[in-house]
């Protein structure tokens, strides 16, 4: 067989793959059974612009709840852009998070609305107001780590999402310490700091659970490509994250984060890059 041939066969699975995928049972998902964090446990707080954005980006919070008992509370920052999805939206965010055991909450009833840079310069009053919301949100659960979009990630609410959090914590004052993790989708970050593995178990979770939200896989099916991405994800961070040259780690999958320390109302510079493979105590992203 000439290489060309063998190669032929290895894309032609591939894309038959993705097409078989795209017939698998979308919603009503089973939860995967999965033990209650202890009383006290540390809190992840994902501050999510859209639902759907908590499973995308879910690796991490995932393996910190099932792997070192952390409890994972997903903030639901919008409901979307149109309003008669919203209720829709939400049914489908319970059911996704139901299925990976994380907790919901909504920013506020039917979610915020118009989380962009332009109405931050637009509208400062009605702006800080929402930051006042997130901020008590994160005051009344003092989460150890918060998750959320980087600066520039392409869609606007995500990129006011972002602008959005860092007001809420510079609200808390400088007393505030935690975690803020960044992560991307729509645009990748330059400079991630951590790749975290995830195991074929893991990931088959995180797909299940994106077919949750059946609205939005239905006009892009995102959920059959989420493996793929995170494929490349391995490319780009054995150089991103690990440094230019550097081979890549023996990982399949993974996902790139931006891990920093907010302390006396900023961010700390990030800690050199890192690799979290699945026989690692996962926590040590926080190290």
């Amino acid at each position: 067989m000439r290489h060309t041939d063998a190669y032929l066969q290895f894309v032609e699975a591939l894309a038959r793959l993705q097409r078989d995928a795209r017939a698998l049972p979308l919603g009503g998902a089973t939860p995967t059974a999965h033990a209650a964090p202890p009383a006290g446990a540390p809190i992840a707080m994902l501050l999510s612009p859209h639902p759907d954005d908590e499973i995308i980006n879910g690796a991490l919070p995932l393996r910190l709840a099932r792997e070192a008992g952390w409890r994972v509370i997903n903030v639901a920052v919008t409901l979307g852009s149109d309003p008669a999805r919203r209720e829709q939206r939400w049914s489908e965010a319970q059911g996704a998070c139901s299925c990976v055991g994380f907790e919901l909450l909504s920013a506020a009833p039917g979610g915020l609305s118009r989380v962009s840079l332009a109405r931050r310069a637009e509208d400062p009053a009605s702006w800080a107001r929402d930051a006042q919301l997130l901020a008590e949100i994160v005051a009344r659960h003092a989460p150890q780590a918060v998750f959320m979009p980087h600066d520039d990630d392409w869609n606007q609410t995500h990129r006011g999402t972002h602008q959005l959090v860092v007001d809420a914590l510079a609200a808390l004052g400088p007393a505030l310490e935690l975690h803020v993790v960044e992560t991307e989708f729509w645009r990748a970050m330059s400079t991630p700091n951590t790749i975290v593995e995830l195991d074929t178990q893991t990931l088959a979770e995180l797909v299940t659970a994106l077919g949750c939200h059946v609205g939005e896989v239905r006009r892009n099916p995102f959920h059959v490509s989420l493996p793929a991405w995170m494929i490349d994800n391995v490319r780009r961070g054995a150089e991103l994250v690990l440094g230019q040259g550097q081979s890549a780690p023996p990982f399949m999958f993974a996902t790139l984060y931006r891990v920093r320390r907010w302390r006396a109302g900023g961010f700390e510079p990030p800690a050199p890059g890192r690799a979290v493979a699945m026989t690692d105590e996962v926590a040590r992203v926080f190290a």
